[in-house]
C-alpha cells in the first residue's frame, strides 16, 4: 500500500487538472437570442378586440414573418442558439408568438408556441434527377476521345498555311 506523502503529489496533479477542465467552460460563448423576442409583460398590456395593428406594432414590434396564406396572421419567431463543436448551432429554446387580427384589424388571438409544439419533420437525402446528366465511366472515357489537343496551352493553335500559326499571309505574290 502507497503511503500519504507518495499519494499527495497525486492528489494536487488531480486537483490541478479538474481546475483547468473545470475553467474550459468559461471560454464557451454566451447564447444568442436570435428574431424578435416576445416579452410577456409586453403581452399583457395588449387587449384582445381593442388592440389595433398600430398598437401591437408599437408595443412587441414588427413581426418575423406574415402567414403565407392570411396578412391578418403575424408571426413572431424567437429561437436561443449557442456554438457547439466545430461552430454547428445548437438550439436551446424556441418560441413562437401567433397574433391574429379580425378583417377590420383588431387582435382577435394571441397564441404562444414553443419548441414542444413543433412537429418532427423527415429530411430526404435524395436529390432530384435530371436527364441528361448522368454518364457511365464508359460512356465519360469515349466522349473524352477527339477533345485532347495537346497545343491548347499554347495559345492559338489555328494554323496558316506555311505551317506558322496565325492568320495567312501573302508572300511573294
Amino acid at each position: 500500500m502507497p503511503s500519504l506523502t507518495a499519494l499527495r503529489p497525486a492528489r494536487k496533479l488531480l486537483l490541478a487538472a479538474c481546475l483547468v477542465l473545470s475553467s474550459c467552460g468559461w471560454l464557451e460563448p454566451p447564447p444568442q437570442v436570435r428574431g424578435n423576442r416576445v416579452d410577456a409583460d409586453a403581452l399583457s398590456e395588449l387587449t384582445l378586440g381593442t388592440s389595433t395593428k398600430a398598437d401591437v406594432a408599437a408595443v412587441i414590434g414588427s413581426p418575423t414573418a406574415h402567414d403565407t396564406f392570411d396578412e391578418n396572421v403575424w408571426l413572431y419567431i424567437s429561437e436561443v442558439t449557442q456554438n457547439r463543436i466545430a461552430n454547428t448551432q445548437a438550439e436551446l429554446d424556441q418560441n413562437v408568438v401567433v397574433v391574429q387580427f379580425d378583417d377590420k384589424g383588431v387582435l382577435k388571438s394571441i397564441k404562444k408556441l414553443s419548441k414542444s409544439d413543433a412537429l418532427p419533420v423527415t429530411v430526404i437525402a435524395r436529390t432530384t434527377p435530371s436527364p441528361g446528366t448522368e454518364a457511365s465511366f464508359l460512356q465519360q472515357l469515349m466522349g473524352n476521345i477527339g477533345r485532347f489537343n495537346p497545343m491548347a496551352g499554347l495559345g492559338n493553335t489555328t494554323a496558316g498555311p506555311n505551317g506558322s500559326g496565325g492568320a495567312p499571309t501573302n508572300s511573294g505574290n
